[in-house]
């Protein structure tokens, strides 16, 4: 028998609706303003800039952040969440630490190649307060340990060639920074192809000899 509308169960609750459509709208605003920050500079955008691209009221941007600040860090968070992703993504797919390592750098390459790489490696160059500059170096110091530790752990297991784990780490996320300085939207590569030709330098100069 075949049940009724009324029975049958909806796929998410009034307010679990509403609570996906704020988080939608919330990340349209981040994107916009990685987008702005990205073209104008984050001192040359203001929220009126952002409310008229979005058009919207300035009133409608302080429902989802409350400062332009927050606003350039939430941008720098999504950002960095692409690459905290890579990290559990290689521990499901599993295989040795450079297999591993290289899975969270191509996560990484993709990253600052996207709409958050500006807000990414730009961040610090900001005159931010002192809370707000805490959490971008917590969240930081978390994938650079991360990178530290694959690196380690690759040197144990013999699929990395001997080397010092800090100063390797350095190198990797310095040149994977870098990308957001000469990459162009417009590029002809794509994020992906970029992340595949920065990632085969790496993988020749760890493989052990």
């Amino acid at each position: 028998m075949k049940p009724s509308p009324r029975s049958t169960p909806l796929p998410w609750s009034g307010a679990d609706l509403r609570s996906r459509e704020r988080d939608w709208k919330r990340n349209a605003v981040i994107l916009a303003a990685a987008r702005a920050f990205a073209t104008r500079g984050y001192h040359n955008t203001s929220l009126d800039d952002l409310a008229a691209a979005l058009n919207v009221t300035k009133p409608t941007i302080y429902s989802y952040v409350d400062s332009k600040e927050e606003l350039l860090f939430e941008c720098f968070k999504q950002g960095v969440d692409q690459i905290l992703a890579g990290f559990s993504e290689a521990e499901t797919r599993g295989g040795n630490a450079r297999e591993r390592l290289m899975t969270v750098a191509r996560h990484y390459a993709i990253a600052v190649t996207g709409d958050f790489g500006w807000c990414m490696v730009r961040l610090e160059e900001e005159n931010l307060e002192k809370t707000m500059s805490a959490k971008i170096k917590t969240l930081k110091s978390d994938v650079d340990q991360g990178l530290r530790k694959l690196i380690r752990q690759g040197v144990a297991d013999g699929s990395i060639r001997s080397c010092d784990a800090k100063m390797t780490a350095f190198t990797l996320a310095g040149a994977l920074n870098w990308i957001a300085h000469w990459h162009r939207a417009n590029d002809a590569l794509s994020p992906e192809e970029i992340a595949t030709r920065v990632l085969e330098i790496f993988e020749l100069g760890l493989a052990p000899r």
